[in-house]
């Protein structure tokens, strides 16, 4: 008996020093922190409890039967986050690099498994250099079976992806399937192939950082999140992020108490929008004023600008909020921003969270590259996004909502549930100017008429009531009581039942 303890304390102890001492201490010259440390950073002390410590690797081809570490690779188990239960794995770059073996990925599906069956999110510290390979197929076996996993775990439970380190090949697939992926600057990487394969098959030159770091796939590609300077504030924030999620597509959001009181004015709002329709201000104002507390947490911050995604509270429930930014593209929708918009949307309605949105839409963006870009189909995912959307909808113009984009940004008829409007708000097919020039194409010649046309437009379409008449808008309201009347939707719509017809599932325009 005493020899079974002695060994297994032997086992514990080398899996919890994983590729060694001088590993470690390279992992932490890299300003990284290993894979056992992020995880009690993450969770609630003392909360984790781990499984298959030692589990070791079974490959004998190339040497690698006289190297085993107990773990293979990947700290994996389960834990609590302000104690809500979350499942977890950790890759440990000091073991082989944090390359994926089969037993690597068999306790990874493990702990996705139990994950589904408990109905808690699972989050994946990925720090990896992708698939083993003195294993051969038998690792790329094992990414498969995490894929379809992530697969089945889609729209089930939350599935977050951290990217802490090199993430490239098949590693770069699961992260891509999962609902959040964050990352962290100047340490963390995700490409398909990496700038050697690059130079080799295009002759490009590129470096690791250019071609798949934080701030290229949080400006360019929008593959990422959020982008964070270390690992401490990316795992501070992860766990900020939880804090707004239900634990599965049962469960609905958490209630954070609030002194916020759901009632408040801000008349401050009065004046948010300016007097000329072509001047922009910014939406977030309207965000931050408008949640409780002030508390907004954007994601996508810094790609496809035009649009503003994110999470906040209203009477301490989670709302995703969606809004129009008239600062960039003048709020126009295009390609990045519709495709951003829709994937959140989706999230929100997989997950039980209302939808709050902010209209300020002048139409979608003109232009070969965006026709050539496909814009068609892709502006038909965010209104794919909405109609099919059964959470409650909450709805507010505050400005200009033309054309087609107006019917897009959850509108009445996409089974919007509460539809209001500013007095600033202008409903309308297209703007005044460009109207009129169509309607009374004939009178070009004559630039007074054409003015005095344009007033007449104005006059006509540039108000909410046209769309209120016809029962579009269920009011208007002054901007100062925006954030008491979409609490009080809330309440109202709290128990809201609406079942789209059963399908195996729809054909959303990829």
């Amino acid at each position: 008996m005493h020899d079974i303890i002695r060994q297994l304390d032997e086992k514990r102890a080398a899996a919890r020093l994983g590729g060694g001492k001088k590993r470690i201490e390279a992992q932490h010259a890299k300003g990284k922190l290993t894979a056992r440390e992020r995880i009690e950073l993450l969770l609630d002390p003392e909360s984790f409890e781990e499984w298959d410590m030692f589990k070791e690797h079974r490959c004998t081809d190339f040497g690698m039967e006289k190297q085993t570490v107990p773990g293979d690779g990947v700290v994996t188990g389960y834990g609590t986050i302000n104690g809500r239960l979350v499942f977890i794995f950790s890759q440990d770059f000091t073991v082989f690099g944090g390359a994926l073996s089969e037993a690597h990925a068999e306790k990874i599906c493990k702990v996705m498994d139990h994950a589904m069956k408990a109905g808690a999110p699972v989050i994946g510290l990925n720090d990896s250099g992708g698939a083993r390979i003195q294993e051969g197929v038998a690792s790329l076996g094992g990414y498969a079976d995490v894929f379809q996993r992530n697969v089945l775990a889609s729209g089930v439970v939350p599935q977050i992806s951290m990217i802490m380190g090199p993430c490239a090949g098949g590693a770069v697939y699961s992260p891509a399937m999962t609902d959040f992926i964050f990352m962290v600057k100047d340490s963390s990487y995700m490409f398909v192939t990496g700038p050697e394969v690059v130079k080799t098959v295009t002759h490009e030159e590129v470096t690791a950082e250019e071609l798949g770091g934080a701030v290229t796939h949080n400006t360019k590609s929008g593959v990422a999140d959020l982008a964070f300077e270390n690992d401490v504030e990316a795992l501070m924030m992860l766990r900020r992020l939880v804090s707004f999620l239900p634990s599965n597509n049962r469960d609905k959001p958490p209630v954070v108490p609030t002194e916020d009181p759901s009632e408040r004015i801000e008349m401050s709002l009065d004046t948010l929008v300016p007097d000329n329709p072509n001047k922009p201000y910014d939406i977030k104002e309207l965000i931050v004023k408008t949640v409780d507390e002030g508390d907004f947490f954007e994601l996508q911050p810094d790609y496809a600008k035009n649009i503003v995604i994110g999470f906040g509270r209203m009477a301490g429930q989670t709302v995703g909020i969606v809004a129009n930014q008239p600062l960039v593209l003048a709020g126009c929708l295009d390609i990045k921003s519709s495709i951003k918009g829709a994937r959140f949307v989706r999230f929100c309605d997989a997950f039980n969270i209302p939808v709050v949105t902010f209209v300020d839409v002048p139409g979608f963006m003109p232009g070969t590259a965006q026709e050539y870009g496909g814009i068609i189909k892709h502006g038909a995912k965010l209104l794919y996004a909405y109609a099919e959307c059964t959470v409650p909808k909450v709805t507010v113009i505050t400005r200009k909502a033309y054309g087609g984009a107006y019917d897009v940004m959850s509108s009445k008829h996409l089974r919007g549930d509460v539809n209001f409007a500013w007095p600033s708000a202008e409903i309308a097919v297209m703007g005044p100017k460009g109207a009129v020039e169509i309607i009374f194409r004939e009178e070009k010649g004559d630039p007074a008429k054409l003015a005095a046309r344009e007033q007449e437009y104005k006059e006509k379409f540039a108000n909410p009531f046209v769309a209120g008449h016809r029962g579009f808008i269920d009011d208007v309201i002054m901007p100062h009581e925006t954030r008491r009347r979409i609490c009080r939707s809330l309440a109202m719509l709290k128990e809201k039942k609406l079942e789209n017809p059963w399908r195996k599932h729809g054909n959303i325009p990829l």
